[in-house]
């Protein structure tokens, strides 16, 4: 790993993110919220610390596998630690701590909040929070691919690194055409649902900041009550469609707005997660009825099919609180928690093409047992699974449950009840904002112990980066021949010399 091609790359992120951080400005003098001259300190503050890295640090011409775990990793840190500057530095979250939990929660897309009322953060703060889910949402290190060219070289390093699912769509031969392809296929959807927002009675500020965060399935919303506060339904079902188009992967829409039809409906792994939504939401629908929790099987469907869709694509939007629901519902809730949305798409998870994987290894297991002389292969889309996939199948599901059990064991050990320790803890590793009990969906975690929200938010970077990532950040073997920074000048008067 090598010092100076890290912390070069760093400081174009910062830069990056220090320009981003000026947008919000424009809400902040058009409402009069006052906050517009934090953005201002905030944003040069960045800008100073980016530009630093960049003039004292020489970046090599390729990036290895080491550097871009570092990276990506740490560059995940870096962008919430400034983004959580304007919530602190105005005020409106006096805790560095809290602050950097609710960055951090947006840039993963996580959505759990230490607020108890987000409408007193005032639009230009409500304008960053959702700008920050939605940058987080496709990925920060995808989006500096597509613009930066600093990264061009050595960039699939860091797209392998970033990008969520056991393997990953190229859709060009460039790794920043690819890039380009994705945020392109993300922004036209960000307008598309803005203006289906508008027309169905939004305003402007909200059907923006609405569409960003659906778009990112991170569920910030700009009412303390979520979109339960519009009762529309018109707003749930334009929301709802868009949660599904994000819970998807985006290689495939890409296929699909090229006219390759075929290929978009023939996905193994989009059948599965439009069958669990499907299975969960008839079962929700038809529990909630007979348990008397809804009084038609209309008014059922219209809150369970939100519901639905925003916890299995991680998205975490409410529009009823699931935590009132019977004992079975929540069950099924939390495992939809868990399930997550289609590899390569902004939704949290496990992801639905791990669990397919897992379910034919073990039936083919299951079948070596009774025929142990028999060749049994493992497919997917009629072609067979390397094994080096299966076998990241399954250590991320061994180090999942591992990540869960030590996760749970430190919140539960500030004195929260299990059922809030363990389900705040499924909310952040799965990125996707509310649990149940303390956490629940009309809750927050302002009230929980520092060292547990410290947990939490490792939990939730780890969860976004898929624990790979982030877990070799930690193994000693990793670290052994780290180079030494390479300093600009040094650099510039060996070209010189030659």
């Amino acid at each position: 790993m090598r010092f100076g091609t890290v912390g070069a790359l760093l400081g174009w992120l910062l830069i990056f993110l220090s320009i981003a951080m000026l947008t919000p400005i424009g809400f902040s003098l058009y409402y009069h919220d006052g906050t517009w001259p934090v953005f201002l300190a905030s944003g040069a503050a960045g800008l100073a610390a980016g530009s630093g890295l960049v003039c004292l640090l020489a970046p090599d011409r390729e990036i290895s596998h080491k550097d871009g775990f570092a990276i990506v990793g740490l560059s995940w840190l870096a962008a919430a630690a400034l983004g959580a500057m304007p919530f602190y530095l105005s005020g409106a979250i006096p805790s560095f701590l809290d602050a950097y939990f609710e960055a951090m929660s947006g840039f993963t897309t996580t959505g759990s909040t230490i607020l108890p009322d987000v409408e007193l953060l005032g639009p230009g703060l409500l304008f960053w929070r959702s700008l920050i889910q939605w940058l987080g949402g496709m990925g920060i290190i995808v989006l500096s691919l597509a613009i930066l060219p600093v990264l061009g070289v050595g960039g699939m390093q860091l797209f392998q690194a970033e990008v969520p699912g056991p393997t990953k769509d190229r859709l060009a031969p460039r790794v920043q055409d690819t890039a380009r392809i994705l945020w392109g296929v993300y922004v036209l959807f960000t307008a598309l649902q803005t203006g289906l927002l508008m027309l169905a009675g939004m305003n402007f500020f909200d059907a923006v900041c609405h569409s960003f965060c659906t778009l990112a399935t991170g569920g910030f919303s700009t009412k303390t009550a979520s979109v339960a506060a519009y009762d529309s339904a018109w707003i749930d079902g334009i929301i709802t469609l868009f949660m599904a188009l994000a819970g998807i992967n985006f290689a495939l829409h890409f296929r699909l707005l090229t006219g390759n039809v075929k290929a978009f409906f023939s996905n193994e792994e989009l059948n599965f997660y439009l069958g669990v939504a499907l299975f969960a939401t008839l079962y929700l629908t038809l529990s909630t009825v007979l348990k008397g929790t809804f009084e038609t099987w209309l008014q059922a469907f219209r809150y369970v099919s939100f519901q639905v869709w925003s916890i299995l694509t991680t998205t975490g939007f409410g529009t009823a609180d699931f935590d009132l629901w019977s004992p079975d519902c929540k069950i099924l809730m939390v495992v939809l928690m868990c399930l997550g949305g289609m590899a390569g798409s902004t939704a949290g998870g496990i992801k639905n093409v791990r669990i397919l994987v897992f379910w034919k290894f073990t039936l083919a297991q299951i079948k070596q047992l009774i025929h142990p002389k028999a060749v049994v292969a493992i497919k997917l889309e009629g072609r067979g699974i390397p094994k080096e996939v299966v076998r990241s199948v399954l250590g991320y599901l061994a180090l999942y449950m591992v990540v869960f059990v030590v996760a749970t064991l430190i919140v539960t050990s500030q004195g929260v009840d299990i059922v809030t320790g363990s389900t705040s803890v499924i909310a952040t590793l799965n990125n996707i904002g509310p649990g149940l009990a303390e956490v629940g969906p009309t809750r927050h975690f302002g009230l929980l112990s520092d060292p547990a929200k410290i947990a939490l938010i490792v939990c939730m970077v780890a969860g976004r980066l898929e624990l790979f990532t982030i877990a070799v950040l930690f193994a000693p073997s990793y670290w052994r021949g780290a180079s030494r920074p390479k300093w600009r000048w040094q650099k510039e008067r060996r070209e010189k010399q030659v």
